[in-house]
């Protein structure tokens, strides 16, 4: 089988493996759709960020070179747990889970001591075949798109973002970072029922599908002060809750700038050490939330998709295949903001 592996910055290869046998609890996935994630672009610029190099990850027992992405759904091929049979459209909940220690115990599998993702700690998606745990797999409703399903697992992100806040229904919000990410959450903020919701970014084109994907106020940041805007929008309040998700220290303080007395800060951006002033938060009494991963979304998130009420797939901005992932894909996120998110379609997109 083809797989785009990754043997260091700048150094993606298309090349050819043999496939491997399958294990107890594992299935093999003939991969329609998969995304090129922040994180895969992140690995591909100036990695290793995530991915093991010098030891194997406890869970999936690989390091590089390994095979990227993990955004991804397809159709089971083989399979050795007699639950998931050959056959099934599914999509992949990456999150790996060691299902022993004290969090994965209590149901909180995304803080798993040994937490890691398919397609960065292990093989993923950026191939024609791939194997994972069958804990991983879910069941895709008939009338979820494999275009849509690939764009589940950054909805999953931004799902658990949401429901980790304080959200109560007419919450006025802020969203700072229309990437996929900033853009699910401003959907799945209409979908629980925010209020006011105000999309900010820098480029005219991604606010421009915020607005289509739920957002009543969108603010370019380039050419105007985010903070003013929310607080002028919110008859002098400011938001209720506002989340992070550019992850720069720009954006974190314009975060926290508009956020109201006794409101609420969602952390879902990746980033190193940012300065805050911890003066003015204890002042105003606001409050910080981190949000990792998810967990117990992607049934949500299906439902919602088969009923209409979500469509994850408006993010997508383009489809390509394995040997044009690199051109097409991996460079062309680098240098057009125009591009929001690619799906790369290992087998031909004849499996949509």
């Amino acid at each position: 089988m083809k797989a785009l592996r990754w043997h260091g910055p700048r150094d993606l290869r298309l090349v050819d493996l043999v496939a491997c046998e399958l294990r107890p609890g594992e299935v093999r996935i003939r991969v329609a759709y998969c995304g090129i994630c922040g994180s895969d672009l992140h690995e591909y610029a100036d990695g290793p960020h995530a991915i093991p190099i010098e030891r194997p990850h406890p869970i999936s027992g690989r390091c590089a070179p390994l095979t990227l992405g993990h955004e991804f759904c397809g159709v089971v091929v083989e399979s050795v747990d007699p639950e998931i049979e050959v056959g099934r459209r599914v999509a992949i909940e990456p999150a790996y889970r060691c299902g022993e220690c004290l969090y994965c115990r209590q149901g909180q599998y995304n803080r798993c001591i040994s937490m890691g993702f398919a397609g960065l700690m292990g093989d993923g998606g950026l191939a024609e075949s791939v194997v994972v745990p069958a804990y991983m797999v879910h069941r895709l409703p008939d009338e979820v798109r494999f275009d849509q399903a690939a764009a589940l697992e950054p909805a999953a992100v931004a799902l658990h973002a949401v429901r980790t806040s304080g959200l109560r229904a007419g919450d006025a919000c802020a969203v700072f970072g229309m990437g996929p990410v900033g853009l699910l959450t401003v959907a799945m903020l209409r979908q629980c029922g925010a209020g006011e919701i105000i999309a900010v970014d820098v480029h005219a084109n991604r606010l421009a599908l915020a607005g289509a994907m739920g957002a009543s106020r969108a603010v370019n940041a380039s050419r105007e002060d985010s903070a003013s805007t929310v607080f002028a929008a919110t008859s002098g309040r400011g938001a209720a809750i506002a989340f992070e998700v550019a992850g720069s220290q720009a954006s974190l303080d314009s975060t926290l700038a508009c956020v109201r007395k006794g409101g609420e800060a969602v952390l879902v951006g990746l980033m190193g050490k940012a300065q805050i002033d911890v003066f003015d938060i204890v002042n105003r009494e606001l409050r910080l939330t981190a949000s990792v991963g998810y967990r117990d979304v992607f049934p949500t998130l299906m439902a919602w998709t088969a009923r209409g009420l979500i469509d994850p797939s408006a993010i997508v901005t383009r489809k390509v295949s394995l040997a044009q992932a690199v051109s097409q894909g991996f460079n062309a996120l680098l240098a057009d903001k125009d591009q929001v998110k690619v799906l790369v379609a290992p087998n031909g997109e004849d499996m949509a």
